[in-house]
């Protein structure tokens, strides 16, 4: 199954809500979610640590911060066929 990685952190309003959207469009695009809190690693939090959320499908970034449905929706598109 295809995998996408979601980078975030314990009580991030922003990461909550990009979960959200994440989550509805892995029923709808058919993919799994490999969440990663960059709390729990030096190198993830030294890299991601001001733009969580982070979403990512094979090493590459597809969006961060305030993570839009539709934009993140038409690259993951992009990248799953």
């Amino acid at each position: 199954m295809r995998v996408v990685t979601f980078f975030t952190k314990e009580n991030c309003p922003l990461c909550d809500k990009a979960k959200v959207i994440v989550e509805e469009l892995s029923k709808e695009l058919n993919f799994q979610i490999q969440e990663f809190d960059i709390y729990k690693d030096d190198e993830l939090l030294e890299k991601y640590q001001v733009m969580i959320p982070v979403i990512a499908i094979n090493a590459q970034e597809l969006g961060y911060g305030i993570i839009d449905k539709f934009d993140l929706k038409e690259k993951l598109l992009q990248k799953l066929d």
